[in-house]
Parts: C-alpha cells; sequence; structure tokens
C-alpha cells in the first residue's frame, strides 16, 4: 500500500455469527420449560431461542440439532459456547451422537477507524459500488466483490465491515478499502 493518511487498519471483532450441527434431535417444548433463559414459541418461530451468560452469546436451536451462534467475539468463544450449549441440552435430546461439534462462520462484524476524515460525496460520485443517502443513513455503504463485503464507511473515518468468514478476510476487506479511500481521505479536524 502506497504511503498516504491512511495506515494499515487494525480491526476489533465485534459479533461472528456461526452455524453448527449439536447431533442430535431436540425436545424444544421441555428445552423450554426446564431450561432456563430459553424462549420458545412455535408460532412466531420454528426455533428456541438460548442466551448463555459466559461466553455471552444467543443461540438458535432447532428441533434437527442444528444451532445458529451469535454474540461471541473470538472463534474460541463460539467454539466454548457450542460446546457448552451441546452439554446442557444432551437430557433433552435424542439420538444423539457423542461428536464435537464444529462449526462454520457464516459471517463476521468488525469495527476499525481509519483516524482520517472521508469525503463521502466524493466516495459516492467516483465510486459505483457505494451508495450513500445522507438524508437516510450518516454512512456511505461499500460493497466490495473480493472479498464479498459491506462496508459502512463514515465520515470520521470509523468503519463497520460485514460479511467476512474469516479474520485475514477482513483484514484483506479493510486493507483494500483503504487504498482506494486515500483520495478522500484528510487530516481529522482538530478538537477544541
Amino acid at each position: 500500500m502506497k504511503k498516504g493518511l491512511i495506515q494499515k487498519p487494525t480491526f476489533r471483532i465485534e459479533n461472528i455469527v456461526s452455524s453448527a450441527n449439536l447431533d442430535m434431535d431436540l425436545d424444544l417444548y421441555g428445552i423450554a420449560y426446564k431450561v432456563h433463559d430459553v424462549e420458545y414459541e412455535p408460532e412466531q418461530f420454528p426455533g428456541a431461542i438460548f442466551k448463555l451468560k459466559e461466553p455471552k452469546s444467543s443461540l438458535l436451536l432447532f428441533k434437527n440439532g442444528k444451532i445458529i451462534c451469535t454474540g461471541c467475539k473470538s472463534e474460541k468463544e463460539v467454539q466454548l459456547a457450542i460446546e457448552k450449549t451441546q452439554k446442557m441440552m444432551l437430557p433433552y435430546s435424542k439420538n444423539a451422537k457423542k461428536t464435537k461439534p464444529t462449526f462454520r462462520i457464516e459471517n463476521i462484524v468488525a469495527s476499525a477507524n481509519f483516524a482520517v476524515e472521508l469525503d463521502l460525496y466524493g466516495i459516492a460520485a467516483k465510486n459505483k459500488d457505494v451508495e450513500y443517502e445522507p438524508e437516510q443513513f450518516p454512512g456511505a455503504i461499500f460493497k466490495l466483490k473480493e472479498p464479498k463485503s459491506s462496508l459502512l464507511l463514515f465520515k470520521n473515518g470509523k468503519i463497520i465491515c460485514t460479511g467476512c468468514k474469516s479474520d485475514k478476510e477482513v483484514q484483506a476487506a479493510l486493507d483494500k478499502t483503504a487504498h482506494l479511500m486515500q483520495p478522500f481521505a484528510s487530516p481529522l479536524p482538530k478538537k477544541d
């Protein structure tokens, strides 16, 4: 990356959404009745919502043993949440296979700060992959094809990146965005 106002961006993971299979059939009615922090309203949604306090996460549980985990900030937390859930659901399951569940990351939400002021009007005017309607939303939406992701760009240089499936993809998306945004960056105004 050529030297410019935007340095190599670092990021913080805010949320990881992942899917897994617990390899068991779940009795969602029994789970909702006996397990604390579980909500199940089948008329509204076919899955039960299970809120774990440690690691702080929410899991959607389905009868077939498939689950969606959200709220974790690292792969280690995801694995822990899924293993803990599997152990807690065992008494309410049928056809359980004693396998260690593996998960697949579906989406990572990360935040970054380019520490510059971005000209969102200029970015939107020069890039066909950018939507900017300030009367609707204060950020510009930048869609990257490779790695497939969407980034929210704010005037103050803050960025939200979503759609990536690994840390490596997040870094690649931010590096590419930083490179493309160099011409639209200026130093942040000095605070009084």
